[in-house]
């Protein structure tokens, strides 16, 4: 595998925290965009995790001239029609931390019986050489009443992963990073450069 350089297109620290443990094998450097001064903000304007993955990653490698990763990923619950979605960052607003956003969640969900859903991830690469390629990864369960455990951000506490009998947040890194929807588009990736040595 080629050694390289490639910055994710993110200044979310939980998110960069999982993909640098995933991909560290794979890169000499793994830089985000707070490793940078003069990154404009970049706007996610897309409809889908798709749209919004190669937003960043293409704005974050055309601005620098580098490599890059973008990672869209969010929260799909059947009962929500599929909310909170590409909007999960922001569900309960603009600036909504977590715990808002699962207040609301939790909220929308009372009294229903189909707690279904699951977290997807798409990541785009973009190179520097024209290069555009998606990898995505889905991860099921269930959404619970109130929070458990203390590991991980997001939706994490309250998403029920039934093969373990615990939530996200209860199960930590090492089995997190190896089952999670950015887990398996993260090793998609991997595959990809694998077969490009």
């Amino acid at each position: 595998m080629n050694r390289r350089t490639i910055v994710i297109a993110t200044r979310n620290k939980g998110k960069l925290r999982e993909l640098r443990s995933i991909l560290a094998d794979a890169y000499d450097d793994i830089l985000s965009l707070s490793d940078f001064d003069n990154i404009p903000d970049i706007e996610e304007t897309g409809l889908s995790f798709r749209e919004n993955a190669l937003i960043k990653a293409k704005i974050t490698s055309d601005f620098l001239g580098m490599d890059a990763i973008g990672d869209d990923s969010g929260l799909v619950v059947d009962a929500l029609g599929g909310a909170p979605g590409i909007y999960s960052a922001r569900y309960a607003g603009e600036g909504a931390s977590d715990d808002d956003n699962n207040q609301k969640l939790l909220s929308e969900l009372k009294g229903e019986k189909n707690r279904e859903a699951r977290f997807v991830c798409c990541i785009a690469l973009v190179l520097v050489d024209g290069t555009r390629e998606f990898f995505e990864g889905e991860c099921g369960g269930q959404i619970i009443q109130k929070k458990k455990g203390e590991n991980g951000f997001g939706y994490d506490p309250v998403f029920y992963v039934p093969q373990y009998g615990k939530t996200m947040a209860e199960l930590g890194p090492d089995i997190k990073n190896k089952i999670s929807h950015r887990a398996i588009a993260s090793e998609k990736l991997l595959s990809y450069f694998s077969g490009l040595k």
